[in-house]
């Protein structure tokens, strides 16, 4: 990865960007492995370029990490413990913060937005603390829950005080509990996702399988009723038959399709620009200044 450094910030926060870690040959992280295939792939084969400025937000979990590790754990209870299992000739790796042998639970440290919270989907949580429960078992440990400290960092008391829905506290714990039907999926999907890989670091860049609408964090599309000589729409729905509904009882004269942005590509994703998919639709040259 290179670094960079345009507002030209203190050293300590350029070390803070700087990432030890070096990808090996058949050996992917559970981390890693829920990214899109496309991204994990060209994120191995590319020198990323990342500039400090976008790494900011990385500091509360750093921070709250390294606050949280300083401290013993009880007797019953290890903290930052590395598993890994090898299937079919790729070693699955993973490295969680803190595992409960009394709870029988794995436990990790996460810094998110407040909306993280608000909306409540945690299927990636669920899905990383289940593969870190996998492992554990796999181990000879007993792993049957999982556990997401989610900790706000944009958290507002006076929102908290006066908004419906909002988190009351800056911190919330997200339990899982895994039964047998649990880790029979996760064991078929990482032996899918292995077949998966092993399948496309043959294929060039161009051919990599583009990430699903979820993995590119899609907004969806929406369907806007319209009338001729009028900019705004009608109303705008969700979908398409929804639109049509609308549209035959309330009047309009056609319906426009708004395409959905993909978040990730636009915001989130650091191999973007060596990614086809993301120059076909947004422009993109890899060797734009």
């Amino acid at each position: 990865m290179k670094i960079t450094n345009k507002l030209g910030l203190p050293e300590p926060f350029v070390q803070m960007c700087q990432r030890d870690y070096r990808y090996r040959p058949q050996r992917y992280s559970v981390t890693s492995l829920l990214k899109g295939i496309r991204e994990a792939i060209l994120d191995r084969r590319h020198e990323v370029e990342l500039d400090v400025s976008d790494c900011i937000w990385m500091l509360f979990g750093t921070a709250a990490h390294t606050v949280l590790e300083s401290h013993q754990e009880e007797d019953h209870q290890l903290k930052e413990i590395s598993v890994e299992k090898e299937i079919d000739g790729i070693t699955i790796s993973g490295r969680f913060d803190l595992y409960d042998a009394k709870t029988k639970t794995v436990i990790d440290y996460k810094t998110c937005s407040v909306w993280k919270v608000i909306f409540g989907d945690y299927t990636d949580w669920y899905m990383q603390t289940l593969m870190y429960a996998y492992l554990l078992r796999e181990s000879g440990f007993e792993a049957d829950h999982g556990e997401t400290v989610a900790i706000m960092r944009d958290h507002s008391k006076r929102d908290a005080k006066y908004k419906q829905d909002y988190p009351e506290y800056p911190v919330k714990r997200i339990l899982f509990n895994f039964k047998a039907v649990d880790f029979e999926f996760i064991e078929n999907w990482l032996k899918e996702k292995v077949e998966e890989i092993k399948r496309c670091e043959e294929l060039p860049d161009d051919d990599l399988p583009i990430c699903t609408p979820e993995e590119r964090f899609n907004s969806g599309d929406k369907f806007a009723v319209m009338a001729k000589g009028r900019k705004r729409a009608l109303r705008v729905l969700d979908s398409l038959k929804d639109a049509e509904e609308w549209k035959e009882l309330n009047g309009g004269d056609y319906i426009e399709t708004r395409k959905g942005e993909d978040k990730k590509c636009l915001e989130y994703c650091s191999v973007c620009k060596f990614c086809n998919y993301w120059q076909e639709n947004y422009g993109g040259n890899i060797n734009e200044d």
